[in-house]
């Protein structure tokens, strides 16, 4: 493991501005020795199945990976589009555990991951890939909700807020 050549201490609470900006200068100089070459875990090519199970098996530590029949579809429908099947992947799963059973704290191995559904992030280019129970936040609206809001001038209250 490579030593850093330089360290920088983060008091981004005390000096926001001028800290952040010194640990942030600093950080592609910290270990010049390190290979500056990033690589995806998988050739962005392979096939969807393919990119799915290498990262369960070698960074989750998954004996296997199951599918849903919606996400069996979509990953056929996805294979198909010349663009989509070559984003790489985002998984979203439990943050409690490397498995999707959240009451598996830590990381445990030999586990199965269970994939829901699978969509596109078409303006950022990859695939979001669902597992477990997990709930996301839903995104913005293409119709921003203070439309929706206004004031009666009659009456001076507001309108449209819940």
């Amino acid at each position: 493991v490579p030593k850093a050549a330089r360290a920088s201490t983060a008091r981004a609470a005390s000096d926001a501005s001028k800290a952040s900006d010194e640990v942030v200068m600093g950080t592609p100089t910290a270990s010049p020795s390190a290979p500056r070459r990033f690589r995806c875990l998988y050739p962005l090519d392979a096939p969807l199945k393919d990119k799915i199970s290498k990262i369960c098996r070698e960074l989750y530590l998954a004996a296997d990976v199951e599918y849903s029949p919606a996400a069996q579809e979509q990953i056929e429908a996805y294979e198909r589009h010349a663009v989509i099947r070559r984003y790489p992947i985002c998984v979203a799963k439990t943050q409690y555990s490397l498995s999707t059973d959240p009451k598996k704290k830590g990381a445990p191995t030999g586990h199965t991951i269970f994939v829901r559904e699978i969509y596109p992030k078409l303006g950022a280019g990859f695939l979001v890939v669902v597992c477990g129970d997990i709930m996301l936040i839903p995104g913005l609206p293409t119709r921003p909700g203070f439309y929706d809001v206004d004031l009666d001038a009659d009456t001076g209250r507001v309108i449209g807020l819940f």
